[in-house]
């Protein structure tokens, strides 16, 4: 949490598990922000960087919050005008803070913002394995120096694979914190949003009900990009101050490539300043930033199926998912190299990979807002997952992926969230649908046999079944 107000004479603090490693934040949220005339404080969470007490991954983010903002309150260059700033995990923290905001509590700005870590750790139904090494290592395996930090980043590197490959997962993900770690343990048996463990862990609502202007930044390829759109949703409806600014970022590279504007935006709200239009969003494919006065534009949904519109026929495709040679992520929501927009011609070339592309396009299509697909699909095994990903296929040939999701396969008809996105598909491009058995490690790979993750040591090929009667459903405006 970032917390101060209008220069001068005024304190600023954030609130992370990560903060004390120091660079960068103290650079970004420190000097920068002390430049224009703000007191900064950095403070880490309880039980991490060299605080006292014992880390949770969210329980005592909120009477924590109240105890930072009681003590600014006491300071003698402390104004009375209090702001929040920060990314990730410190967006988390402002969220808590909103359960009972401070009466001097003037603005909020959330960037790649963490509101609910269910769905961060469980996004689809699968463990989000890759963000929950990373995540962990940010949370409870961060040293209180810089370097003590880039040793332990290095330690993962050598080790990552032998923690996503190994069986059972709960020996496992042990090797690159050399142990046990509790609360990695608790994500990994709490699959359900109803679980015990996470009961009054989001905060989506209180960040949807605060009456303070928030600002919200996110990425297209962040990892948290659907919760910052559910909180501008909420906020939008029930008329309450909010503006929205999502670019072409990973969850890292807002504050890399993206910092001019997150910068532009933080410091504007930190000087009580609003936008002319609530929205600002960069466009895939056209490369240019849009203005809009909501999200998503209005338009009319497009029904793609794969046997009439993107090349299939009649009948149906089949496929072989074996969860010992997983279908690898690429691109995408990662915290690996990878992430981002990516070539996705390694991945298309595998045999567990299939697509499915329409026609040269005549004319431009821009998509704008949520995408799915629904499939009528089957599976050979105990359990089975669906990754569906949306590409654009320039005239050479070349695919790049533009928004992607899974799902566990279901009775019936089997529903894929694929995210949001703004995107323009321009004339002589085509539209492709990729489907899988599933992206390791971005999500854990299904092992075919329905059993918890943590202790399940069998692996099941699974032979999926998808019907040419599936569709591609996109927000076309």
């Amino acid at each position: 949490m970032y917390a101060g107000g209008r220069p001068r004479g005024t304190g600023n603090l954030l609130r992370a598990p990560y903060i004390r490693a120091g660079f960068p934040f103290n650079w970004l949220y420190g000097a920068l922000f002390a430049e224009q005339g703000f007191h900064v404080l950095l403070q880490s969470t309880r039980g991490t960087g060299g605080s006292d007490g014992e880390f949770h991954t969210w329980r005592n983010e909120a009477p924590d919050g109240q105890a930072a903002a009681e003590w600014i309150r006491k300071q003698e260059w402390f104004t009375g005008d209090l702001f929040t700033l920060g990314p990730s995990y410190t967006a988390y923290t402002q969220a808590k803070l909103a359960e009972q905001p401070p009466p001097e509590w003037r603005g909020a700005v959330a960037q790649v913002a963490l509101f609910d870590p269910q769905p961060f750790f469980w996004p689809g139904g699968a463990f989000a394995l890759e963000r929950s090494i990373v995540g962990g290592l940010a949370m409870f395996g961060q040293a209180a120096t810089f370097w003590d930090n880039v040793k332990a980043v290095v330690k993962l590197q050598r080790r990552l694979k032998r923690a996503i490959s190994g069986l059972p997962l709960i020996e496992a993900y042990q090797v690159p914190f050399d142990g046990r770690r509790p609360e990695f343990e608790r994500w990994l048996d709490a699959p359900e949003a109803g679980d015990d463990y996470w009961a009054g862990a989001s905060g989506i609502p209180a960040m949807s009900a605060v009456e303070i202007p928030v600002s919200l930044n996110t990425g297209w390829h962040d990892l948290v990009t659907e919760q910052v759109i559910e909180v501008y949703t909420r906020r939008r409806a029930a008329g309450r101050p909010v503006d929205l600014l999502i670019g072409p970022w990973t969850h890292t590279s807002a504050l890399e490539d993206g910092w001019v504007e997150s910068f532009t935006q933080a410091l504007r709200t930190l000087r009580g300043e609003r936008p002319a239009l609530p929205v600002r969003v960069h466009v895939g494919g056209a490369g240019e930033w849009r203005d809009l006065p909501d999200w998503p534009p209005a338009g009319q949904p497009r029904t793609l199926e794969l046997g009439a519109d993107l090349g299939a026929g009649p009948g149906s495709t089949t496929f072989r998912y074996d969860p010992a040679d997983p279908t690898p992520s690429v691109g995408g929501a990662l915290h690996s190299p990878t992430q981002g927009t990516r070539d996705n011609a390694p991945l298309e070339k595998r045999a567990d990979v299939r697509t499915f592309t329409g026609p040269v396009l005549t004319e431009a299509v821009e998509v704008m807002g949520a995408v799915r697909a629904e499939f009528d699909a089957t599976t050979t095994a105990a359990s089975g997952d669906l990754f569906a990903r949306l590409c654009d296929v320039d005239p050479a040939g070349k695919s790049i992926n533009v928004c992607d999701g899974l799902a566990r396969i279901r009775d019936g008809r089997t529903v894929v969230a694929m995210g949001s996105t703004a995107h323009r598909f321009r004339p002589g491009h085509r539209i492709r649908l990729l489907i899988a058995g599933g992206a390791h490690p971005r999500f854990l790979r299904n092992y075919g046999t329905g059993e918890p993750p943590a202790h399940a040591t069998r692996l099941v090929p699974t032979g999926t079944t998808v019907g040419h009667g599936s569709i591609l459903v996109l927000p076309v405006v």
